[in-house]
């Protein structure tokens, strides 16, 4: 193909070639629907926010005794990559041999790359094992809340409504989707580990042209494709699990709810149905209750609950809802309200969780296994739920609960991190400014200089996929693909594995941890675990070279024959579900036992903090901090598809012309969103396409404050987690709360200082 080569990415595969030091991205070309993302993938290549050479922050290596306070806002000396990875097989060796692994945080977010070897969580872990262990981190900021309540529900995540229902499916037979948070399609450019074809846009147009109806129950008009025509319920935010109720209520009030199907596929509806009818309580929840919680009228609410009933409904709950206080109700609702339907486990109808938000949910599973990386055991068992990191970090030692056990905080001294952005994903950012003064050392790979890499004391500066060859591949999606190298290292980079294998030497570890193999040996290898599959099945099984020169290799995938929620319907005692009844838990004894006042044995509804701390309730504006069109989480701010979306280098932050009239805001002006957390700069959009009382704030812009040395430091590059809570959904799953948050707007008039974070690092000489 005249010189280009094939690789992939998060958001899409591709082919490019690197001519005359311009790097030029061609969509793969079976992709329906190619990502604008790509846009941002020449900008690897040449731009200045790369790490070129290592750097050691000056204060640690002087060895100042208060040298931590000055991580964010010390200066960086680079240094030849011997004396760097000296000193962190120093420090490994100190930490490990002075305190032990329970000291050691291995932190990863696997996001950074495509590539089934070069995985940097995959890397990290099993170095780290290698060397005797770490503390980790558990489940994910995207859906913390629903990885701990949906086991005890249907089974293990992921096994049950995300495997039954597919995009076919709705385009053949589904007649009502009510999407509860919505289907953004611009998340469905994304899917970690790749996606070779975006097929969500043409199939739910298709179910449009069949008839299909759409609702989409959400504060933003647009977090469903435009073109099919839906119906918007503009509910306010935090309130969807009292409008599932009403929905609820009126099913039974009515006669409409499945009593056969609730008798024989799930457990304790009687219990759930007492709270819903006000015998436990006194509180019916009823369409006139709800209404005056959600904001959308009793009779909307009532035609909407009479259509589920008579429809083949597909009842759909996004990833957002259960990032906001309680977050583990709204998920269990769907559920429960899906089983009064009576509809789990027929063609196109049932429940499907965060359905949209990744571009291979939907899709069909795949019959063989992907090439992973084995990443040891790990004897450390202390850890934490992902979004308490700042909790750990400056209450070492403190209690905490989380799904049923009563943990303790460790006491961590010394920071890994290689793949990804905590300065992206963690909120209350200037709390988690002050939580990352307290290790004593912090080490990071990374591919540019993100706020992260500026928190710590040694960066190394790590490759991209396009500057390595790997694997590409990724559940439920059918292309395997060749992804070779489409441009040397920028600078000094290395692999992570290059990296990890070296510091490995130093402490005479690099044969346990490399195995003695070159990378290229590593996919050779790990590709035969494919290999071995499709030839035992009786499939075209090419070995690697072939593999390697074709480009890419189809795998076979399952029929789209209802997957397990098909299965159980069918035959609940041969096929029972994998909770303590077999049958879906609409009351969890379980749960119930834990004794948590904050999640209770059933869905319920809780009223947010956001409406009962008077703290909270002093800031009259909503603001949704979701995720961007613009590129994956912060990924390649600095490339040319996200800058061209920000308007004077800041974020663009989304309000309805009534709360910009009240405050004198117009069309781009520049305005200060504030709370009792922090501020940060945006530019504003005027938007009729937001709820009254409601902005949008999408995350993934560099966090770069005002002065980096102040202890409430203003982002002046628009990074809405400076504003958001660092607390827990509930006891049970203590997942993140980013999604909402209450704040404050006016129009900034000061000097506006220029964003300068993704223009790289100036450095002192060493």
């Amino acid at each position: 193909m005249d010189g280009f080569k094939p690789h992939s990415s998060h958001w899409g595969a591709f082919y490019g070639r690197h001519q005359s030091g311009e790097l030029e991205i061609r969509p793969h070309p079976a992709d329906p629907h190619p990502s604008p993302l790509l846009g941002n993938l020449p900008a690897i290549a040449h731009s200045s926010a790369r790490i070129r050479r290592p750097a050691v922050r000056r204060g640690w290596l002087e060895g100042r005794p208060d040298n931590a306070e000055k991580r964010g806002s010390d200066v960086y000396v680079e240094v030849a990559w011997p004396e760097a990875l000296d000193l962190v097989a120093n420090e490994l060796r100190r930490v490990y041999g002075k305190v032990g692994p329970q000291a050691i945080f291995g932190g990863s977010y696997g996001w950074s790359s495509a590539g089934r070897f070069h995985h940097a969580q995959s890397q990290i872990h099993r170095f780290l094992n290698v060397l005797g262990g770490y503390v980790r981190s558990v489940n994910t900021y995207s859906s913390g809340a629903a990885m701990v309540v949906i086991p005890h529900v249907l089974g293990p995540y992921d096994h049950f409504d995300r495997k039954s229902v597919t995009w076919e499916a709705i385009e053949r037979s589904t007649e009502l989707i009510v999407a509860f948070g919505g289907m953004a399609v611009k998340n469905t450019d994304v899917h970690g580990g790749g996606i070779s074809r975006h097929v969500v846009r043409p199939a739910l147009s298709g179910a449009r042209a069949r008839g299909a109806r759409f609702v989409l129950i959400s504060p933003l008009k647009d977090d469903i494709a435009t073109d099919l025509d839906a119906e918007w319920l503009p509910v306010i935010p935090g309130t969807d699990v009292a409008l599932m109720l009403a929905i609820a209520f009126v099913l039974v009030a009515e006669g409409r709810h499945d009593r056969e199907y609730l008798d024989r596929y799930t457990t304790g509806y009687p219990r759930f149905e007492a709270y819903l009818l006000g015998r436990e309580d006194g509180v019916e929840k009823s369409p006139q209750w709800a209404a005056g919680i959600c904001g959308i009228a009793a009779e909307t609410i009532v035609d909407l609950a009479r259509s589920m009933a008579n429809a083949r409904t597909l009842i759909t709950v996004s990833h957002s809802l259960q990032r906001a206080d309680y977050g583990e109700q709204p998920v269990w609702m769907g559920i429960v309200l899906a089983a009064m339907l009576g509809q789990i486990g027929l063609d196109g109808g049932g429940f499907s969780y965060s359905l949209g938000a990744l571009g291979n949910i939907g899709k069909r599973q795949l019959t063989v296994p992907l090439p992973t990386l084995r990443q040891f055991h790990n004897p450390v068992t202390d850890f934490i739920p992902v979004a308490r990191i700042a909790d750990m970090l400056l209450n070492p030692g403190d209690p905490f609960h989380y799904n049923g056990q009563s943990l303790r905080y460790p006491d961590i001294r010394l920071v890994y991190w290689a793949g990804g952005n905590p300065f992206h994903h963690h909120q209350d950012l200037n709390r988690l400014r002050k939580a990352f003064k307290k290790p004593e050392t912090i080490i990071v790979h990374e591919t540019a200089w993100t706020s992260s890499a500026r928190h710590a004391d040694i960066v190394l500066p790590a490759t991209t996929s396009l500057e390595r060859d790997d694997i590409g591949a990724a559940d439920r999606d059918p292309m395997m693909i060749a992804m070779k190298k489409l441009i040397e290292p920028v600078g000094e980079a290395r692999s992570d594995y290059e990296i990890f294998a070296d510091i490995a030497e130093r402490l005479g570890r690099r044969g346990e941890f490399t195995e003695n193999r070159s990378s290229r040996e590593w996919l050779a290898f790990l590709f035969e675990t494919t290999r071995t599959a499709l030839a035992a099945a009786g499939h075209p099984a090419p070995d690697f070279e072939t593999f390697w020169e074709k480009g890419e290799l189809m795998l076979p995938v399952k029929p789209d024959d209802g997957g397990p929620a098909r299965a159980f319907r069918a035959d609940p005692d041969g096929n029972p579900l994998p909770t303590p009844s077999g049958r879906i838990e609409i009351f969890s004894d379980t749960i119930e036992s834990f004794g948590y006042d904050d999640c209770r044995g059933h869905p319920r509804w809780y009223e947010p903090a956001l409406e009962t701390d008077p703290v909270e309730t002093t800031y009259p504006l909503y603001l949704i901090c979701n995720q961007p069109h613009a590129r994956l989480h912060s990924q390649l701010d600095y490339g040319d598809f996200s800058r061209s979306t920000k308007i004077g280098g800041r974020e663009p932050v989304r309000m309805h012309p009534t709360d910009a009239a009240e405050r004198g805001i117009s069309d781009q002006d520049i305005v200060r969103l504030f709370n009792a957390r922090g501020s940060c700069l945006a530019a504003a959009v005027i938007s009729g396409d937001v709820r009254p009382g409601v902005m949008q704030l999408a995350t993934g812009a560099w966090f770069e404050p005002d002065d980096a040395d102040a202890a409430m430091a203003m982002c002046i590059h628009g990074n809405p987690n400076i504003l958001t809570r660092d607390a827990g959904t509930s006891q049970l799953a203590q997942g993140s709360t980013g999604q909402l948050t209450k704040v404050d707007v006016e129009r900034f008039t000061g000097e506006l200082p220029p964003v300068r974070i993704l223009d790289g690092m100036t450095f002192r000489a060493g």
